[in-house]
């Protein structure tokens, strides 16, 4: 309980430091949110070591989901809520974190944590990123401007960051482990290309766990 309320503590710094930059160093709602977008995703990255039971897990994230539903339509948490576009984003990102917990929790393995989630951490923040500077071989889906770059971007990252994890944390040999993260980082990015206002804070942690729960039955990574 102890380590829930640092971890708490330090979302609530981390909000008020996206604060800050929003209203008093005049950043854009967009980089305020991606800040503190990646800086949530690392922080959850010791939910497994600090938080030994699910329902201190859940009553973190549902702290916070209340916390941005409650602020949505005022005028706090703007460096979040602050951006023109439609989104949902902020609110699935708990839940989803919520829901990686449960699946390491009942695999008991920490790969089913830390896949999803550092990819929708890193990879999916670089694909804007490169997508917003390098704008090249624009493509239409579903009515959403995307772009080849930034796709190619996620793809390669979301690769590389599988692979390194399936070799080291579930402890496989190269060939096999470069399969799953193949399978992986293709099926997630066709989740994040295809997904609108947010969602793909859901559908592309969904998209790691329906790969890594089809391996699990073959028992490579438990």
């Amino acid at each position: 309980m102890l380590h829930t309320l640092y971890l708490a503590i330090a979302y609530i710094i981390l909000f008020a430091s996206a604060e800050l930059m929003y209203h008093k160093l005049q950043f854009k709602a967009e980089v305020t949110r991606k800040y503190v977008h990646v800086l949530t995703g690392i922080l959850s990255m010791t939910f497994p070591v600090l938080i030994k039971n699910h329902w201190l897990v859940l009553f973190l994230c549902a702290s916070f989901l209340v916390i941005l539903l409650s602020t949505m339509n005022s005028s706090w948490l703007r460096s979040i809520h602050g951006v023109k576009r439609k989104t949902k984003g902020s609110i699935l990102y708990p839940i989803i974190v919520y829901g990686c917990y449960l699946a390491y929790d009942h695999f008991g393995a920490m790969i089913f944590y830390y896949t999803p989630i550092l990819v929708l951490a890193i990879s999916d923040p670089l694909a804007a990123l490169v997508g917003k500077s390098f704008p090249k071989g624009a493509y239409e889906i579903f009515g959403l401007q995307k772009t080849l770059s930034g796709s190619s971007a996620f793809f390669l990252s979301a690769l590389l960051l599988c692979l390194g994890l399936f070799t080291f944390l579930g402890e496989l040999t190269f060939l096999p482990a470069f399969y799953i993260a193949l399978s992986t980082a293709f099926l997630c990015t066709i989740a994040e290309a295809i997904s609108h206002h947010g969602y793909d804070n859901f559908s592309i942690p969904a998209a790691a766990l329906l790969v890594l729960t089809a391996f699990a039955h073959y028992s490579l990574f438990i």
